[in-house]
C-alpha cells in the first residue's frame, strides 16, 4: 500500500535541490543493492529537526551505511557528535567512507554490535535517538531510548506505518510489534508524538 501518492512523492522529490556527491553515491548504492534508507524526504526532515532542536548529541539506533547519519552529521552543530550502530562491520566501513567523502567524518562515532547493548554501554543523555533497528525491537527501543533522552529531546522513529500493513488484518510479528511502539508512543505522558505519513511512517516524539 503506497502511503503517499506515487505522483504525489515524485512531485516532492523533484522539488529537492540536488544532492552532493556522495549522497548521490548512497542514494544509487541503495537503489541498486535494494538496502532500505530513508530516503531525502525524510532525510531533510532530520537535518531541519536537529537544527530547529539544537541537538548537539544523537544517537542512531541501526544505521546501515550511514544514510540517516549523513543528514545528521551535516545539521549538528560544529562540537555535535552522531553516534551511529549497526551490526555489520561493512556497513560501518562504507559509511565512514562517505563520511570522509562528505567531510563529516569527524563528527561520527560507529559503533559494531547490537544497538540496544550498545546504548546501555553509553553514558550521558542524547539529544535525538533515532530508532530504526530491526521491527521486532521497537517496543524495546522504546524503553531503552526514552529514558536516554534529554528533556525536550526527540525520538524519532522510521518505518512505523509499515506500507500500510499495521491497518491491515492479522498482521505479522514485525507489524505488531510497530503497532505496539505506536501505542506506547502516543499513550506516554512525558511524550508528545506525531506521526507523519511521509515515506514508510515517521514518528517524532518531543520529551516534555
Amino acid at each position: 500500500m503506497d502511503i503517499v501518492a506515487p505522483k504525489i512523492e515524485k512531485y516532492l522529490i523533484d522539488l529537492l535541490p540536488e544532492r552532493d556527491e556522495a549522497l548521490a553515491e548512497m542514494e544509487a548504492l541503495a537503489a541498486k543493492t535494494g538496502f532500505p534508507i530513508i530516503g531525502p524526504l525524510v532525510g531533510r526532515l532530520l537535518g531541519q529537526l536537529t537544527i530547529l532542536s539544537g541537538a548537539r548529541r544523537i544517537l542512531e539506533l541501526g544505521s546501515g551505511f550511514g544514510y540517516s547519519a549523513y543528514w545528521f552529521a551535516k545539521a549538528v552543530g560544529g562540537d555535535g557528535k552522531v553516534i551511529c550502530t549497526d551490526a555489520d562491520p561493512k556497513n560501518r566501513e562504507q559509511a565512514l567512507g562517505f563520511f570522509k567523502q562528505s567531510g563529516v567524518l569527524e563528527k561520527v562515532d560507529f559503533r559494531v554490535g547490537n544497538a540496544l547493548k550498545i546504548i546501555e554501554q553509553l553514558q550521558g543523555d542524547f539529544d535525538i535517538i533515532l530508532n530504526d533497528i530491526d521491527k521486532e525491537e521497537y517496543p524495546e527501543a522504546f524503553r531503552r531510548a526514552v529514558p536516554r533522552l534529554k528533556k525536550g529531546g526527540l525520538l524519532i522513529t522510521d518505518n512505523v506505518i509499515r506500507s500500510g500493513r499495521v491497518v491491515e488484518e492479522n498482521p505479522d510479528a514485525s507489524t505488531e510489534a510497530i503497532m505496539e511502539f505506536n501505542r506506547l508512543i502516543y499513550s506516554t505522558n512525558e511524550l508528545w508524538t506525531t506521526i507523519i505519513p511521509l515515506r514508510d511512517g515517521v514518528s517524532v516524539s518531543l520529551k516534555l
